[in-house]
């Protein structure tokens, strides 16, 4: 069994990727445990030795910041943080993005920076490796003083509040730990601030968003190249030299792409009577381009992000300092989450406009991608499809960020709303698979129509693995099977 130690050591996305895919189990390395434990001392130590009021250990929060609470009412003050901050509605958070809030959340902990105790930690831990899922719901935070709706219900099982999932059921955390035997953690002094202070919540979409849009933008490249060749499209568009001119690096990385996707192909080869393509063929170095070097420029963001630690106040050993400052301000992920839910959609866009030529009847292609239109109406609503989802993308990369609403009696008089850009840009991810499923969909059925030319051979290989789920339609039949089935094979 493969175990992942957390430690200072650079967490990369790729990784956290691979820890959820694989199911990979955590443990604390030896330099973690030490510092958790090298920070809750010197917390407890400032705690004695001083009466001076630090913020969120022995102060209220927010605008309650002046009210101080006596030291015997710390561990309660913990508490009522977390009950009352459970405040989430709409619908769950996905699993998937739980987990990696979990895993997000240890990491930042285990820097000793946050003065949580050893067994809260390692109580998360156990939440991970055993298959506990927090029930967590996805608006509510303003993603400024962190994510605290969000951690607030990722937090409450750790106490026995909350509800959580646990092999495939919904129960209360009470439940749960009885079933499993473990105590209610009994927390400390500022623990509860360290657990829904943090930008964990933001951040686990965005690395979920970051790991499904390369993997688009890849399949964007394939799926585009066999739109190209059933389009009877020229290759010049893509030859180096043009992009040497104007090297951007999406761009000549795109360009090359797809001259490697085409190699070999009979139907690219053929001489064409058009001088030119659409732009939806002809640019796509320049548009899949930009969404590579948007995907690259989000990615170094968020990278910085979860190897950071982003509760408050922070508490320093070293400098023997606690500082209340606003490390939990989502404003550094916000707006690059915003700027690739807009590159996305500029992703989706782009393949919807490919799927209307396809089915436009040019070229020498049917009407519809079917051989008797009239009877049948073939591939027409597909586009219709694609058409509604990208509009509905439009409206979804409308930006989050250039959003604040003042809270907190106007003590937290600007926020980011990052929470919201996580969200939207989550829907915008699924939306764009599904688009360019559509235009998968299209491709291979127009594909067909060339035979017995043969487009390139990996482009071939990719479509006789297609046809392995989704047939060729010879006359009208229902549609959405087939569609959710090319949605799949991308997924893959």
């Amino acid at each position: 069994m493969e175990i992942h130690h957390i430690s200072a050591e650079h967490l990369s996305i790729e990784r956290v990727g691979e820890i959820i895919e694989k199911n990979i189990k955590l443990a604390l390395s030896d330099d973690a445990k030490a510092r958790i434990i090298r920070c809750r001392k010197y917390l407890d130590e400032q705690i004695a030795a001083s009466d001076v009021p630090v913020y969120g250990v022995t102060t209220g929060f927010g605008s309650l910041c002046n009210v101080k609470v006596s030291k015997d009412q710390l561990s309660q003050l913990q508490i009522n943080l977390m009950m009352s901050h459970a405040c989430g509605v709409g619908e769950r958070v996905p699993n998937e993005i739980v987990r990696i809030m979990l895993l997000l959340k240890i990491q930042s902990l285990s820097y000793g920076y946050s003065g949580s105790k050893l067994d809260t930690v390692e109580r998360l831990i156990d939440f991970f490796n055993e298959g506990v899922i927090p029930v967590v719901y996805r608006q509510g935070s303003l993603g400024a003083s962190g994510d605290l709706v969000p951690l607030a219900h990722m937090s409450l099982p750790l106490v026995g509040l909350g509800d959580v999932e646990y092999e495939g059921k919904v129960m209360p955390a009470a439940e749960l730990l009885k079933l499993k035997g473990w105590k209610p953690i009994e927390l400390a002094s500022k623990e509860g601030l360290a657990l829904l202070n943090g930008t964990q919540n933001m951040s686990s979409f965005a690395v979920w968003s970051l790991l499904q849009a390369e993997r688009l933008s890849d399949w964007a490249d394939k799926i585009a190249a066999m739109s190209l060749d059933a389009y009877d499209g020229r290759i010049e568009p893509f030859t180096e030299a043009v992009h040497l001119v104007r090297p951007h690096k999406g761009q000549l990385e795109t360009a090359a792409h797809m001259k490697e996707l085409l190699t070999g192909s009979e139907l690219i080869a053929c001489h064409k009577e058009h001088v030119q393509d659409p732009y939806s063929f002809r640019c796509v170095p320049q548009v899949h381009g930009t969404v590579k070097d948007t995907i690259r420029y989000v990615k170094s963001v968020i990278d910085t992000e979860i190897n950071s630690a982003t509760d408050n106040p922070t508490v320093c050993p070293d400098e023997d300092l606690i500082i209340s400052a606003g490390n939990f301000h989502g404003e550094p992920i916000a707006m690059p989450m915003d700027f690739l839910a807009i590159a996305l959609s500029e992703l989706a866009n782009i393949s919807e406009r490919r799927i209307y030529r396809l089915v436009s009847g040019t070229r020498g292609l049917p009407s519809f991608l079917v051989a008797n239109p009239g009877l049948n109406s073939g591939f027409m609503i597909t586009q219709y499809t694609a058409a509604s989802v990208v509009s509905l993308n439009k409206s979804l990369a409308a930006p989050s960020s250039l959003d604040s609403i003042p809270s907190c009696q106007d003590q937290e008089d600007h926020v980011s709303m990052g929470a919201n850009a996580a969200i939207k840009l989550y829907k915008v991810v699924l939306n764009t698979e599904r688009v360019l499923a559509i235009e998968l969909f299209n491709a291979a059925q127009a594909l067909e129509f060339r035979f017995p030319k043969k487009s390139s051979p990996i482009i071939m290989k990719m479509h006789e693995e297609f046809r392995k789920e989704v047939p060729f339609i010879g006359d009208d039949v229902i549609m959405y099977p087939l569609i959710e089935k090319a949605i799949q094979f991308i997924r893959k």
